[in-house]
């Protein structure tokens, strides 16, 4: 039997380091769900003019992109998280306020809430339960985002409904694809899965995934 022993710590010791992570990640994502929600209360009593939206997702991407980075791996990541995570709920509130002002807008936030909380407990529920290794998507995830978001920004010349359409759900498909690669690498790489970063990369797909239905759901409406 002493010869197991080594392999039994292992395995143990990855057991826990798998939890750790998992838990940080989701009591961290479940906090800054509920302070972005406020915080898109807060914009959406304030009526904030629509130039909010991108003043307030430009700023959480640029610290995303360089303030993120450097203060991950430690205590001051929590504030960057939070601060990321609520301005893109602050930025919402004019969008949010252009659907209340529709007969079934809240029907529709309330649908488009819904759906992006039932698509990612089943996908973050299937990667848990199957142990399934989504990594390979990595690759396909980022040229499909990429390709996306050039057709994003062609659109807004070309005007083709149709175009944004599919881009929203070729979008929702990415962002779902994302959920089930994020939480693989939690379960199969726990020692390289940042807790923060993690939550935010949970939260961006998340983010964009209810953007995504209000607009589907929306044109379903004839709003």
């Amino acid at each position: 039997m002493q010869p197991n022993q080594p392999v039994i710590e292992r395995t143990t010791g990855r057991t826990v380091e798998i939890n750790k992570v998992l838990k940080n990640t989701y009591l961290l994502l479940s906090a800054t769900f509920i302070f972005s929600a406020i915080m898109a209360t807060i914009s959406t009593l304030m009526y904030m003019p629509p130039m909010t939206y991108l003043i307030c997702i430009g700023i959480a991407f640029l610290m995303i992109w360089f303030v993120l980075p450097k203060t991950a791996n430690s205590s001051s990541g929590l504030i960057t998280v939070f601060a990321i995570t609520g301005l893109m709920g602050f930025a919402i509130g004019p969008l949010l306020n252009a659907y209340l002002a529709l007969s079934n807008g809240s029907q529709i936030i309330g649908t488009a809430l819904g759906g992006t909380g039932i698509i990612f407990f089943a996908l973050s529920g299937y990667a848990l339960m199957t142990k399934k290794d989504f990594s390979f998507m990595g690759g396909f995830l980022l040229v499909g985002l990429m390709i996306a978001i050039v057709a994003s920004l062609a659109n807004i010349f070309l005007q083709i409904s149709g175009l944004s359409l599919a881009i929203s759900a070729v979008i929702i498909l990415i962002m779902s694809g994302f959920i089930l690669y994020d939480t693989s690498q939690m379960i199969h790489r726990p020692e390289s899965a940042n807790y923060i970063l993690m939550t935010v990369s949970l939260f961006l797909s998340m983010f964009n995934i209810f953007i995504n239905l209000l607009h589907l759901l929306g044109f379903a409406n004839d709003d």
